[in-house]
């Protein structure tokens, strides 16, 4: 590049001076030494001359062509013209200017020689040329920049839009953005105490709510017992979500008399084109947040993606039997209306999955009789001792493949999905797409790609499993409509997803168990479900040697397809949290070319939102996520950057 020849032409010229002198003072001492210099000063300022000529030349064909390209006749009028104007070398050099530039945008510095670059930065000549106007910032003062192609360079004209551009953020900073707040667990903290304790916590939320609302530059209003209306802006919003909803904290700080901490959960719609479109996609949010668990904030986006912030508690238990029994009686009346239902869980179907089609398979078939199959792909699940236990009883005529099950498919089928609500997940999403009625039951907590066209949307994320749920729903759509073997196959699936009654439990969970006890379940066939073979113990145990910790969680690796891969791996991961300071463990493993992790914890973190973060979902307490083209040691070094970010712990979490 030709960087400031006139700037270091005197420099050179004053150095070859020297050298003349310096010649001088040898020529009486030694005249070889003299003919040197002598030479090399003559050189010197010979180059220095023809570099300064050429780059004259260089300057003038370029500003002939900066004068073609905007139609000017006469320099002094481009050099004149009001708007700055820049001409660029091939190599991004800045080799004309005019007196608009010199003056508003380089009035203290010398700028021809400099790369172009200093003034448009971070963007390229490339992106300037290819945009129809880039915007840059240059000592606080904002410009449009636009260029044209010439034969030696490129021409910039930059047109300064400070005053347009600032009334414009002020704009979009002062758009109005709805929020909608619920008090998530008042009713759970309402029941155990006094009637004027119950009054202050209200007060206390009420106030915090009011107060921060009023810190945004708005205002609250309760729209009903434990729902408020808060509107705010732009601007105040995109810095709460900066500090990532400290409201969330403050709300957390209000305890009953036993110490139980008040939560509330909030809905926002940022980005939408009117108050009304930002009510809706704040309601949609709050529903987002609330299925997710509580306690946290949602915020919908334009582009329909959400960001979470919060989600870090365990949730409430909700003790509701009116709407399970509204939810049985729905179900039923859909059953009736359809020749045939199918009972379809997720990919590698688990106990749960499998454990919560079989009882309701059981009551379809038995209370409203009407045929009904549970779809699996046997070659995959991981219930195999269940399905096996169904065949041994002679009940194994229930399952169907998922490409059977396709051949069943009319307008009046009905499909029944359970224990996952993702429509990527499913077992067979070519079923999901054929049959137009579907039902959900699920209790992970809700994902945003999830089935919207569900007739019946059965969703409970404080349930403790499928299964738990199924039991409730079973008893108000028959009597007696269980078998042993059915009971069983339930129970199984409230087992593994409570770590045998250690995680996630309550009242519901153990009245369900006492339910499906009473129906003949028995514990130790159901413990004889969870056996290893010997393999798989040995595969256990050698992930879980594999383990690292990393500030309280445990990541383990295998990099072999080993037998029983996927329920060793389960098993490893839960196995990590029995060690001492372990509050969260993740195995990775192959299977069939994708990358694959398990995530536990105990409920400290959230491991929901860290296999959100890569690509999957889950529970805040088990959670799971499948990746594709990538090796063991990129998946670990994703997984491990993820958790130095801080996700599920408090962080931002987008999707």
């Amino acid at each position: 590049m030709k960087h400031r020849v006139w700037v270091s032409s005197p420099i050179y010229l004053v150095l070859a001076v020297i050298m003349l002198v310096m010649a001088c003072f040898s020529f009486p001492w030694n005249r070889a030494v003299f003919a040197i210099e002598m030479g090399l000063a003559v050189v010197a300022v010979m180059v220095v001359l023809i570099s300064n000529f050429y780059f004259r030349s260089y300057v003038g064909t370029s500003v002939k062509a900066a004068e073609k390209v905007l139609s000017l006749n006469e320099t002094s009028a481009l050099q004149q013209f009001t708007m700055p104007v820049a001409l660029s070398g091939p190599a991004g050099d800045v080799v004309w200017v005019n007196d608009a530039f010199v003056n508003t945008i380089s009035p203290h510095k010398e700028c021809r020689g400099e790369n172009v670059l200093r003034f448009i930065y971070p963007h390229t000549l490339e992106q300037i040329l290819k945009n129809a106007g880039t915007d840059v910032t240059i000592d606080q003062r904002q410009y449009t920049v636009f260029a044209a192609k010439t034969k030696l360079g490129c021409l910039l004209y930059f047109i300064d839009d400070t005053y347009y551009k600032e009334i414009n953020r002020e704009y979009v900073d002062r758009h109005p953005v709805v929020c909608l707040a619920y008090f998530d667990n008042r009713e759970e903290l309402a029941r155990d105490i006094t009637s004027s304790e119950d009054n202050r916590i209200a007060s206390e939320v009420e106030n915090v709510l009011f107060n921060w609302a009023q810190s945004m530059g708005g205002f609250s209003y309760r729209v009903n017992n434990g729902r408020y209306l808060i509107l705010s802006d732009e601007m105040h919003i995109r810095e709460a979500m900066e500090h990532r909803f400290q409201i969330l904290d403050t709300i957390r700080n209000i305890k009953s008399a036993d110490h139980r901490s008040a939560t509330v959960s909030i809905g926002i719609g940022r980005g939408a084109n009117s108050q009304q479109a930002s009510e809706e996609w704040a309601r949609r949010a709050l529903d987002m947040a609330l299925g997710r668990g509580g306690d946290q904030v949602a915020v919908k986006q334009k582009d329909d993606s959400y960001e979470f912030f919060g989600g870090l508690s365990k949730g409430v238990e909700k003790h509701d039997k009116v709407r399970t029994r509204v939810i049985a009686a729905t179900l039923s009346d859909r059953i009736r209306q359809s020749d045939t239902v199918l009972i379809m869980g997720h990919k590698f179907s688990d106990l749960d999955a499998i454990g919560s089609s079989i009882g309701l398979w059981s009551a379809i078939t038995r209370a409203l009789q009407r045929p009904a199959y549970v779809v699996v792909n046997e070659a995959q699940t991981l219930a195999g001792p269940l399905i096996q236990k169904m065949n041994d009883d002679g009940e194994g005529d229930c399952f169907l493949s998922p490409n059977d099950a396709l051949a069943l498919v009319s307008p009046r089928t009905l499909l029944v999905v359970m224990d996952t609500h993702s429509q990527e997940f499913v077992e067979s999403p070519e079923l999901l797409k054929a049959v137009s009625k579907v039902v959900v039951i699920d209790h992970h907590r809700l994902m945003v790609k999830h089935i919207e066209n569900a007739v019946v949307f059965y969703h409970e994320p404080y349930a403790s499993s499928t299964s738990e749920m199924v039991a409730e729903l079973v008893q108000y759509i028959g009597e007696n409509v269980l078998t042993r073997t059915e009971a069983e196959a339930l129970l199984a699936g409230i087992m593994l997803d409570t770590k045998s009654f250690s995680l996630k439990t309550g009242v519901r969970t153990f009245e369900a168990a006492a339910y499906l006890r009473r129906r003949g379940a028995d514990t130790v066939t159901v413990k004889r479900l969870f056996s290893d073979s010997f393999d798989t113990y040995k595969t256990k145990y050698r992930i879980v040697s594999s383990a690292d910790l990393l500030d309280g969680c445990a990541v383990a690796y295998t990099e072999q397809e080993l037998p029983n891969l996927k329920i060793a791996s389960a098993q490893a991961a839960d196995e990590l949290l029995t060690i001492e300071g372990v509050m969260a463990s993740f195995v990775i493993y192959p299977s069939d070319g994708v990358m694959n992790v398990s995530a536990r914890s105990m409920g400290d973190m959230n491991v929901q939102l860290v296999m959100e973060a890569m690509g999957g979902g889950g529970h805040l307490t088990m959670a799971g996520a499948q990746i594709k083209d990538a090796t063991v040691e990129q998946v670990r070094s994703q997984l491990i950057e993820i958790l130095r970010a801080g996700i599920g712990r408090g962080t931002i979490q987008k999707k």
